[in-house]
């Protein structure tokens, strides 16, 4: 009789981080039913507390949070999770501001504009 070998059945973590506690959790809903498994976090102090018990393969953070930005939190996450795929989003102006300083310090980030379609999302993490 063969062996029967286990599927790796183990699904994607996407951790989302926005201070928009409806986005964030609503997000994680969408990305958790898409097959990822998904967990919200609302802030960018929280989004790098949670990378040594979550463990990401992917980061969507908003950019503009109150504290850390996800910019900050991004290349942090880098630094600890270099295979980690980060996507950012935002719906300020600001923002453009802050991605040319990430630049100027070797850091490049994909960014998505608000509010991101859900199909848009999941072909970008798919991607």
């Amino acid at each position: 009789m063969p062996e029967t070998v286990a599927a790796n059945t183990s699904k994607p973590k996407v951790l989302v981080a926005d201070d928009e506690q409806v986005i964030a959790n609503t997000l994680a809903i969408i990305l958790n039913q898409a097959g990822f498994e998904a967990r919200a976090v609302f802030s960018g102090e929280k989004a790098v507390e949670a990378l040594d018990t979550f463990q990401p393969d992917m980061l969507i953070s908003d950019v503009i949070m109150t504290g850390m930005t996800g910019i900050e939190a991004a290349i942090i996450t880098r630094s600890k999770m270099p295979n980690c795929k980060i996507l950012l989003f935002s719906g300020q102006a600001a923002t453009a501001d802050l991605l040319e300083k990430a630049r100027t310090q070797g850091h490049e980030f994909e960014i998505l504009a608000k509010p991101v379609h859900p199909t848009d999302l999941l072909a970008k993490l798919r991607g």
